[in-house]
């Protein structure tokens, strides 16, 4: 009886800190995802917290029960889900940088809990069985099953919207916050990880508060942006505007459900006086005056066309920024040297995680 009653005890105080762990995890994901204060709570996002917390809560468990009874089994699961846990970490950092499906971490967690379970099974053949299973290996079985089910409901749902919608849909559900750069490290930009964003597709957060700079020191009466988005952008361009009493910047933005949140942004914003937002194509928009700053932010493929479209009306002392021109996004970098090649602009490459040009028109120039 006291055997008995001392393991009980054994296996209390295991869970205990199992369930401790389990805590300090989930409480580190929440805040990573920032869900712990302004963001609403999703179903599948608590999932892919429960899901890494579980990994630690298991790893932790199965090392103490191991160091209780001395099991192989135990030490087996511990082992598995120390290599997991380090994976399922880092995959829900990059389904928060990428705007990956929410789910999907628990989904991946069922399958490799699933996979665990089945081989550990073999290590404790004398527990009940089920169908020719242990129940460690007839569980594992059901968490794959699920795992799988999960993934192929979220993914293809997923995968049928545009990049541009499903972050417009993350933001609508819950809300927007600043995280580490998502972009890979490349030559010119080692260490992206320094850098804050809101999201993979609008500029780095230090990238908006040089474009407010920008508008600052030149003073300009029209810029132009294409790409408006979100419009977290345009509202650091107006903000400069208004910083300086005059000027104002026409955006375009060619999808007319991104441009129906960036209105309402931009309506609630108080900077609505310094913002003409046009749902229209950039390569067909029109405007009247000198442009003192363009700043190309739409499709890749559209960067160059955009400069050649607007270049006849670029002030002499203006000037031409291009986003995403990194050595990893060669599209808009190679576009930026052909211009130069041409002698059309003077380009400065800015070492930003995704790249930034800065250019004035050679011609002209005064």
């Amino acid at each position: 009886m006291m055997q008995t009653t001392g393991g009980f005890i054994r296996d209390a105080v295991a869970a205990a800190v199992g369930v401790v762990s389990c805590a300090a995890v989930a409480r580190a994901d929440l805040e990573r995802r920032r869900l712990s204060r302004n963001r609403r709570l999703s179903a599948l996002a608590l999932l892919d917290v429960a899901a890494v917390a579980a990994a630690m809560a298991i790893l932790v468990i199965c090392l103490a029960l191991f160091l209780v009874y001395g099991r192989i089994a135990d030490v087996c699961t511990a082992v598995a889900f120390g290599i997991a846990f380090p994976w399922l970490w880092d995959e829900g950092q990059r389904s928060i940088q990428w705007q990956r499906p929410r789910g999907i971490v628990a989904g991946e967690f069922l399958i490799i809990a699933g996979i665990i379970g089945l081989a550990v099974g073999f290590l404790r053949p004398s527990l009940p069985q089920f169908l020719g299973l242990t129940l460690t290996q007839s569980a594992a079985l059901a968490a794959i099953v699920a795992g799988v089910v999960l993934l192929s409901i979220i993914v293809p749902r997923h995968l049928r919207a545009r990049e541009e919608h499903r972050i417009i849909d993350d933001i609508s559900v819950a809300g927007e916050s600043v995280q580490p750069e998502y972009a890979p490290a490349t030559p010119e930009c080692p260490h992206p990880e320094l850098w804050k964003m809101y999201d993979s597709m609008t500029a780095e957060v230090e990238v908006l508060d040089f474009l407010k700079q920008l508008v600052i020191t030149l003073k300009p009466n029209l810029v132009i942006e294409t790409g408006t988005f979100t419009g977290v952008s345009t509202l650091a361009i107006a903000q400069g505007l208004q910083q300086n009493g005059f000027g104002r910047v026409i955006t375009v933005e060619f999808d007319p459900k991104v441009f129906a949140k960036a209105k309402e942004r931009f309506n609630a914003s108080g900077l609505g006086a310094w913002i003409d937002a046009r749902n229209h194509s950039s390569l067909e928009l029109q405007v009247d005056g000198a442009i003192d700053l363009l700043f190309s932010d739409s499709d890749l493929n559209l960067r160059e066309q955009e400069v050649r479209h607007f270049l006849p009306q670029i002030s002499p002392n203006g000037l031409v920024a291009i986003h995403d021109a990194s050595s990893h996004q060669s599209v808009v970098r190679e576009a930026a040297l052909r211009l130069e090649a041409e002698g059309l602009l003077s380009v400065v490459l800015l070492p930003t995680p995704r790249g930034l040009v800065v250019a004035q028109k050679r011609a002209e120039r005064s």
